[in-house]
């Protein structure tokens, strides 16, 4: 792969190249993607998802959208220093062609702002209950009218290709979607594969898949235009990932591991003499004793450490990535950039201690609970009347539901894949409280 491609800045819908010397320089086009994900009705509605502990009545923890923001932040700091030595090392792209380094720094924090943008209400496990539903719920039944990949995308409902499925999907007065660059596409999509065959190979590339059946010839034209390598075999399509994929996920495995662990340190999850030395573990080499002992917050304590954590941890994940350019470019990078930290005890240390006390907690196990009974009943309930409408089976129960959420699905669908994945669709953009109140409604407990 090669960094004039990757860089592309086309948009679907494009007649004509778009060159980077052209750009508005005071309205860069990376900047224009940035800004039109922000103001999207579903980055908007990511502040009313669960990142990982239900909203907190004694004290503050992330939303999605915090959680977006702040990956963001990481992740335009991640690209602007790549971009600074990528420049220097290949400075035909600012010489030629026009590239600066804030070009790098634009792309990733479009890409890191959208990450969990096709994520469900009631965070991860939102994925597993509609994936549940068709595997070994109610959702069963259509098994037989769907291919195996078509019906591997559902059992497999993967918030990723959801994601990409929101920024891309055309509908009246939205043709393409939002619009973004093909290289923020790229540099979005984690996975740039289908469902199947799942997990071909232990390649990092391949641990989930990026996009849905009915969306893969978009997604073949972002990667023919970026250049993606193909991968795989001619029955199934596979591409190596843009290499600013590994920047945004490196972003996101940063502020996770810190802020998840920050959130369970607030809320009296962990012990905070305990954690904090957890922390002080991570930046030693960084850490000035004498600004640190002279804090008396918890707060400022952990604003201190989250903020040498961060900021040791973008460090290092610049240097691997220009480490391991090459075998990035040429797809054989297998790994996420953190897997190869030399703070990865460490790093270890504070995942498992989220991981039992946080993530195990039994504010988030109940939160899972209630999430995995309200979507299999939103599930339940309009998958059947989409399909009932498609077949002609309509009952009048199906009839008032089907009035109800019209304006949300897309009713003229002729084919049971494309209804049962417009349902997802609708539901998967929900809020936490929006699908609360909906399954209320359903079970005739709100009137």
């Amino acid at each position: 792969m090669n960094w004039e491609q990757l860089l592309s800045l086309k948009r679907f819908g494009d007649t004509h190249k778009r060159l980077r010397k052209e750009q508005d320089e005071t309205r860069l086009g990376f900047e224009v993607d940035y800004d039109r994900i922000i103001f999207s009705s579903e980055f908007r509605s990511l502040q009313d998802k669960t990142q990982v502990v239900p909203l907190s009545k004694t004290d503050f923890v992330h939303t999605r959208l915090t959680h977006s923001l702040e990956v963001s932040v990481v992740g335009r700091s991640l690209g602007r220093r790549v971009g600074q030595k990528l420049l220097e090392k290949h400075p035909h792209l600012r010489d030629v062609h026009g590239y600066q380094i804030n070009d790098f720094g634009a792309i990733v924090a479009a890409a890191a702002l959208a990450h969990d943008i096709g994520n469900p209400p009631f965070g991860h496990s939102g994925e597993k209950a509609i994936g549940e539903f068709f595997k070994t719920g109610d959702g069963r039944y259509f098994e037989d009218q769907l291919t195996k990949k078509e019906y591997e995308d559902l059992c497999s409902f993967e918030g990723n290709a959801n994601g990409f499925k929101i920024l891309t999907e055309s509908r009246q007065g939205r043709i393409g979607g939002l619009r973004l660059s093909y290289a923020t596409l790229g540099a979005f999509t984690k996975y740039p594969k289908e469902s199947l065959p799942k997990k071909p190979t232990q390649h990092i590339a391949d641990k989930k898949y990026g996009f849905f059946q009915k969306d893969k010839a978009l997604f073949q034209d972002v990667a023919n235009e970026l250049g993606l390598v193909k991968r795989g075999n001619d029955d199934s399509i596979s591409y190596c990932r843009h290499p600013l994929v590994y920047l945004v996920e490196a972003a996101d495995d940063i502020c996770y591991t810190i802020i998840d662990f920050e959130d369970g340190i607030n809320l009296g999850l962990i012990q905070e003499e305990y954690a904090l030395e957890y922390l002080i573990n991570l930046v030693r080499d960084s850490i000035q004793t004498k600004t640190y002992n002279a804090l008396l917050s918890t707060q400022d304590r952990l604003s201190y450490l989250r903020s040498l954590a961060i900021n040791t941890l973008i460090n290092e994940a610049v240097e691997l990535f220009m480490t391991h350019e090459e075998r990035i470019l040429s797809g054989e990078f297998s790994k996420a950039l953190m897997d190869y930290s030399t703070y990865e005890a460490q790093i270890n240390d504070i995942i498992k201690l989220s991981i039992s006390n946080v993530y195990q907690s039994a504010e988030v196990l109940d939160k899972e609970i209630v999430g995995y009974k309200v979507i299999d009943e939103l599930l339940s309930v309009f998958s059947k009347a989409v399909v009932n409408n498609l077949k002609g089976e309509l009952s009048n129960f199906d009839k008032l539901i089907l009035k109800s959420i019209e304006s949300h699905v897309d009713l003229t669908k002729d084919n049971v894949y494309d209804c049962l994945v417009s349902v997802c669709f609708y539901i998967s953009k929900m809020s936490d409280s929006n699908a609360m109140l909906t399954y209320q409604k359903l079970k005739g407990n709100h009137l």
